[in-house]
């Protein structure tokens, strides 16, 4: 792995942003993109609502040369052309070696891919369905998992998690470590299953900028353990007239 991350960093060449007052460069998410070191092969993204998780991977997938709705190199469709013209300004830093597989996987915006996929004849990723419409969209996602990525890639996620199961999220974890061992893995989720895969590194988005966490320092693993183990008087607190 000593040729990976393929991706190293990003950049913002602010010298050709117009007002930089403006979204999405006003975001503390991009603001500080260059905090964010892609050292490991699986990287996690991740902060609250609004924070500008899915606008960084969405800039990042496009300057890769992804379709920001998902999908891979060969994806060519657009429903609606919502994301933002952060791309245009940014700059990825790579290194020698060029992924032989991307994908680009959003929870989001799937079923469009899907429907993209029928209509260019790819046939159910394996899945022997014909489409993958016709499966729920969890088993959707874990059919691209297993069947289509092939490994030694560059892959993005945007918040698997919205589509799979807790038990299914535990059989992602399983892929991801199938793909890590020669490919690199970003990731943007709120999952605290997802975001305990080993020796991952953890970005955190907030207010104030980025910063890099450990996984038990997380407010993800830290609610989710309190509200687990004090569920009653968690509930208590929360409804307590």
């Amino acid at each position: 792995m000593e040729d990976k991350p393929y991706l190293r960093y990003v950049r913002i060449e602010w010298d050709q942003v117009e007002d930089e007052g403006v979204y999405p460069y006003n975001l503390s998410a991009v603001k500080n993109i260059e905090n964010i070191q892609f050292k490991t092969p699986v990287t996690f993204v991740i902060g609250e609502n609004g924070a500008g998780k899915s606008t960084v991977l969405e800039a990042i997938a496009a300057g890769m040369r992804l379709n920001p709705e998902g999908g891979n190199m060969n994806t060519k469709f657009s429903t609606s052309s919502t994301h933002s013209s952060l791309y245009k300004n940014l700059r990825c830093v790579k290194g020698y070696k060029r992924p032989k597989d991307w994908y680009f996987l959003r929870a989001e915006s799937f079923y469009n891919v899907a429907s993209y996929l029928d209509d260019v004849g790819t046939r159910g990723y394996g899945t022997g369905t014909g489409s993958i419409h016709r499966l729920s969209h969890g088993e959707s996602f874990m059919a691209v998992l297993q069947n289509k990525l092939r490994g030694n890639g560059f892959y993005m996620f945007d918040e698997p998690e919205a589509a799979l199961s807790p038990q299914r999220q535990l059989s992602a974890l399983i892929h991801f470590d199938r793909l890590a061992k020669d490919s690199q893995l970003i990731i943007a989720t709120h999952s605290p299953i997802l975001m305990a895969y080993p020796n991952a590194t953890i970005y955190y988005i907030h207010q104030n900028g980025i910063e890099e966490v450990s996984y038990k320092d997380t407010e993800h693993y830290k609610v989710t353990k309190s509200f687990l183990n004090k569920t009653d008087l968690m509930i208590d607190e929360l409804f307590r007239a």
